[in-house]
């Protein structure tokens, strides 16, 4: 995993908070981008960050509320955001790393797979005395972006009902031991899918929101069979807290997809296996 420095073509990368900000007095081409509400937005932000709401991630449309948005959409989002392709961008929340995976999930969607995760988000920052602006950020002039969607990242319905019915893939459901058990019910039909691990998301970071990547995660990982040796799909609810899973993933090398539709469209058919 490659920690406290700029990633080069198709890598990936975690930054400190000292990082990012040695990181941004260097790199003119810099896309900071925080995920959170307008209003947490308005109230704390890092100084020259944009921002992106978790209701522009996402379709909206019952019931896997938590899919893809449409490529209008996106391009939409991104020309608004002053994207290119050779912008190198950061992403940060207010939460520990849900909808940041989930932007990360969306760039490598559109083909960019290049990008930094800021370790804590904007809590890290803060906590490092670092500075903090408020209010609402300068838009950047627009651009289009000829976008077009990678299908490499995603998992859909029929890819996890392969899954399923082979050995060469992990099913990682990163929702509560609750929900997984079928003792928490949150779409038609609970439970989880067959064959599935669980590892909930809330143990991938520390009470701060840092990742805990000195606690040695890969180690977790390895006992429930997430291991390297097997393609990995994750999942949640909405992609929403497996946005952290996927991004984790791919930080640590991992050949990962996310399940976008997620429990929330699994759930709520009547012609998935479920096991309770």
């Amino acid at each position: 995993m490659k920690q406290d420095a700029a990633p080069s073509a198709d890598e990936v990368a975690v930054l400190e908070p000292a990082a990012l900000q040695a990181y941004m007095a260097e790199d003119s081409n810099l896309l900071l981008l925080q995920v959170t509400s307008a209003e947490v937005f308005q109230q704390a932000h890092i100084p020259g960050a944009l921002l992106v709401t978790p209701a522009q991630l996402v379709c909206g449309v019952p019931p896997a509320t938590g899919k893809l948005p449409e490529l209008k959409d996106l391009q939409q989002l991104f020309s608004g955001l002053g994207y290119t392709p050779q912008r190198n961008i950061v992403v940060y929340d207010d939460e520990g790393g849900g909808w940041a995976g989930r932007l990360a999930w969306t760039l490598d969607v559109i083909g960019h797979r290049r990008w930094c995760y800021l370790n804590g988000g904007l809590h890290a920052w803060y906590a490092a005395g670092l500075p903090l602006a408020a209010g609402a950020a300068e838009p950047p002039a627009p651009t289009e972006p000829a976008l077009s969607i990678d299908t490499a990242p995603i998992a859909e319905l029929e890819d996890v009902l392969d899954a399923v019915s082979t050995q060469d893939q992990v099913i990682w459901d990163v929702r509560s031991q609750e929900e997984y058990l079928g003792q928490r019910q949150a779409a038609a039909r609970s439970g989880h899918i067959p064959g599935a691990v669980n590892l909930d998301w809330m143990l991938l970071k520390d009470p701060s929101r840092q990742l805990r990547l000195t606690e040695n995660i890969a180690m977790q990982l390895n006992a429930i069979g997430i291991n390297g040796e097997r393609a990995v799909i994750t999942h949640c609810q909405t992609h929403h807290r497996s946005g952290l899973s996927y991004m984790l993933g791919r930080l640590l090398g991992l050949d990962i997809r996310a399940y976008h539709g997620s429990w929330s469209e699994w759930g709520n058919r009547q012609d998935t296996p479920i096991e309770v």
